[in-house]
């Protein structure tokens, strides 16, 4: 009965675009519309728009969503713990139109990837310009991984591990972030995704999560796992960006598979105190 009712959900909305394209026929979805999206723990589905994202507002920290590295219009959506209540997702492209999802909980999902189209043919993947020289960011990141700790007082930690920010060096435009792992347990820590954002500091009750996510350009790390009583020093190269007075700089470090989940907030003082790296 459950997948019954989910199958005539996904046919109203397949009938609703379908009025919709009639009505103007150079837009098959209109976006100020309110989607069912189901989303669960084990797969990520894909959403892709025909212009590129320019924010996402999620309505509770039960969904995880990224942009798709190098895809400024696909916006990649998983559920962070199971079994979570119906929340929201907000998505504004470029166009300046509004996305708006029903976000609910399934063990399996009906659908993985998720195409609006404008119009004929249907939206391609929109590969973001390659602005930065991938050699020099390989090279200053290297460097960067050799620099003596230099930023201190910004630190998490969780059942016997460790997240700590251990310097933030500039180099044209770029800002590269020297980030620690330190896993003092017998379990390894199979890092899942190192994320930032852009946020508010204060926040009304009840509102919704004001953030904008920053896509590195590039990452230096040896592996993706911090063994059993080892450390293991990263290094994150982002686009240069300055945050406002009421603004922080958020790193969100997320075991996979696991509970240690790890954030750093950081101040718009120590972005701007960054050092110069020596050529």
């Amino acid at each position: 009965m459950k997948n019954y009712t989910r199958k005539i959900l996904q046919l109203l909305l397949v009938l609703a675009a379908g009025m919709l394209h009639a009505q103007n026929p150079q837009e098959q979805m209109y976006a100020g519309a309110s989607y069912p999206l189901e989303l669960t723990t084990a797969k990520t589905t894909h959403l892709v728009f025909p212009f590129d994202i320019i924010s996402v507002d999620r309505g509770s920290e039960n969904i995880l969503a990224q942009k798709a590295r190098g895809a400024s219009n696909v916006l990649q959506v998983k559920a962070a713990r199971s079994g979570f209540q119906q929340t929201s997702l907000t998505v504004i492209t470029a166009d300046k139109k509004l996305y708006g999802f029903t976000v609910d909980y399934v063990s399996s999902p009906l659908q993985t990837i998720i195409e609006f189209v404008a119009g004929p043919p249907a939206p391609a993947v929109h590969l973001q310009d390659p602005a930065y020289n991938q050699a020099e960011l390989e090279e200053f990141s290297e460097k960067v991984l050799d620099q003596p700790k230099s930023v201190r007082g910004v630190r998490d930690k969780s059942i016997q591990s460790s997240f700590s920010l251990d310097g933030i060096f500039i180099h044209k435009d770029v800002i590269y972030y020297q980030l620690r792992v330190k896993n003092n347990s017998q379990l390894s820590y199979d890092i899942e995704s190192v994320r930032f954002f852009v946020r508010d500091k204060k926040r009304v009750k009840r509102t919704a999560i004001q953030e904008h996510e920053i896509s590195p350009l590039h990452t230096r790390s040896s592996s993706g796992l911090v063994l059993a009583e080892s450390t293991q020093l990263f290094v994150y190269a982002l686009p240069k960006f300055t945050t406002d007075k009421g603004q922080y700089l958020s790193i969100e470090l997320r075991e996979k598979n696991g509970g240690r989940h790890l954030n750093l907030d950081v101040s718009a003082r120590k972005i701007v105190s960054a050092k110069a790296i020596a050529e």
